[in-house]
């Protein structure tokens, strides 16, 4: 069984992981599109400002691919929204911490400044968050389908023992107990002659 396979496509999971991605998307999205109407140019690093964080054309069309690409998440829900979201979390958190190096050096090609690096580490983890919930805990209810998959045997017991439950209320229900039809009796089909 794929990963993919797991969560059924209407768990109430996936209304988490949609959700996050199209939030943070639109977050993304917003920045980007404002970075391009304010003309930047690609690599402009003298200080352009929007939302108290420095940008530039480069950085404004990086936000908003991400952006697209995290509605599309969303759009799309389920496993894939969770995975995205979990990558992307990711990739914003290794972007902290890789611009806390070249703040101030010629490799600042996307014009970080600390408020981008900020912001890079707080998006990264609501991202990654939303990606994980659900997916990654000790405490995961028992009808989640991520615990399912990790304690297959408990899994089993358990449904095993719904079923037997089950089976062991159908007949009950079907002598005559007070939920059952009352029998009537058969009907003469011959004809006297």
């Amino acid at each position: 069984m794929k990963l993919s396979d797991e969560l059924p496509v209407d768990h109430q999971l996936t209304t988490v992981y949609r959700y996050g991605a199209a939030l943070c998307g639109l977050t993304l999205l917003v920045f980007g599109v404002l970075g391009f109407a304010d003309e930047l140019s690609p690599f402009n690093t003298d200080g352009h400002h929007i939302a108290g964080m420095s940008t530039n054309g480069l950085l404004s069309v990086i936000s908003v691919v991400v952006g697209l690409a995290l509605i599309v998440g969303g759009i799309v829900g389920g496993n894939f929204a969770s995975t995205l979201n979990m990558v992307v979390g990711t990739l914003f958190l290794l972007s902290g911490f890789v611009h806390i190096f070249i703040l101030d050096r010629p490799a600042n090609i996307l014009d970080f400044g600390m408020t981008n690096v900020l912001f890079s580490f707080v998006m990264g983890l609501i991202i990654l968050t939303f990606g994980m919930y659900g997916r990654v805990s000790s405490k995961l209810p028992h009808d989640n389908p991520y615990w399912r998959r990790r304690h297959a045997r408990e899994a089993a017991r358990e449904s095993l023992a719904v079923r037997r439950r089950g089976q062991e209320e159908k007949p009950a229900l079907s002598t005559g107990g007070p939920s059952a039809s009352p029998v009537l009796p058969a009907a003469n089909t011959q004809r006297e002659s």
